[in-house]
């Protein structure tokens, strides 16, 4: 699997509750497909106390599967599929297929 979406990637959310959210990509979990967005798919978990924590009911963001996220094209911030190219001095570079803009700066 080619890494088309990266930690720190803007991307928005194309299926379930979170239809239409964008936000950051927190961490990638490749062997699962999944990733985690900022703001997204957030769930609560109860939390027993332990000498370093002192529990209670927390938040956080569970993962979601790569397949219900789309990058958002740096030009005009609509989903876009994410292609590779070869920039001028020979490294591979990701880009928008919408716009044809560049993804990695």
């Amino acid at each position: 699997m080619a890494a088309r979406i990266r930690k720190g990637d803007r991307v928005v959310v194309l299926a379930g509750r979170y239809k239409g959210a964008t936000g950051e990509v927190l961490r990638v979990i490749p062997k699962e497909e999944r990733v985690v967005v900022q703001g997204v798919n957030v769930v609560k978990r109860h939390q027993r106390p332990n000498q370093m924590d002192p529990g209670g009911i927390k938040r956080f963001e569970a993962p979601i599967h790569v397949s219900n996220v789309a990058h958002v094209d740096p030009r005009d911030n609509k989903p876009t599929r994410v292609g590779f190219r070869f920039d001028e001095h020979g490294r591979k570079t990701r880009y928008a297929k919408r716009s044809g803009e560049s993804i990695d700066v």
